[in-house]
């Protein structure tokens, strides 16, 4: 049985869901959001309140995730998500020009990366990138590839990381 499935998820005021077919639009406050959703979970509204429910119970996951990736598209509309991350490295810089990072992070040449749409990309300090936007994927997504240009490495600790990312540190050689 999914218990996340089960919830149900509280629409909130100013928010709209409406089933078109398979896809599910949801539009709020700061945006629109549509996505295809597997037919297989049945979706209803009653009273500001979204519930789902499967045919059988092979679809027990899928059940989870419909619901999940629902609430987190409503969370979106209304409250937007945030990633922020941290350079850490003598020289490492970003700069945002016309929503297009500029890393500057060790390698011969900068490395531009232009954000997708719905995001907005903004470097508050030279070392300090934020992403923002209404869609956790594509949000979520811009940032890993963003931390993928130069990720951490464990000796030094240098590379591009999340704000609230531990980076274990190893022992460097031992000379005798």
């Amino acid at each position: 049985m999914s218990r996340i499935g089960l919830k149900a998820i509280k629409v909130p005021e100013g928010v709209t869901v409406t089933k078109n077919g398979d896809e599910i639009t949801v539009k709020g406050p700061k945006g629109e959001l549509t996505r295809e959703f597997d037919p297989r979970i049945k979706f209803e509204e009653v009273d500001g309140e979204i519930h789902f429910s499967r045919s059988n119970e092979d679809d027990k996951a899928l059940h989870g995730t419909m619901r999940a990736n629902l609430a987190n598209m409503i969370e979106g509309v209304v409250k937007g998500y945030k990633k922020d991350l941290k350079l850490i490295g003598v020289g490492y810089r970003a700069t945002v020009k016309n929503n297009v990072l500029t890393l500057n992070v060790g390698y011969s040449h900068p490395v531009e990366m232009k954000a997708p749409e719905g995001v907005t990309v903004s470097a508050s300090s030279a070392t300090d990138v934020s992403v923002e936007g209404i869609s956790k994927q594509v949000v979520g997504q811009f940032a890993a590839e963003i931390r993928a240009v130069r990720s951490p490495e464990p000796y030094k600790g240098k590379g591009i990381r999340y704000v609230d990312e531990f980076v274990r540190r190893k022992e460097g050689k031992t000379g005798k």
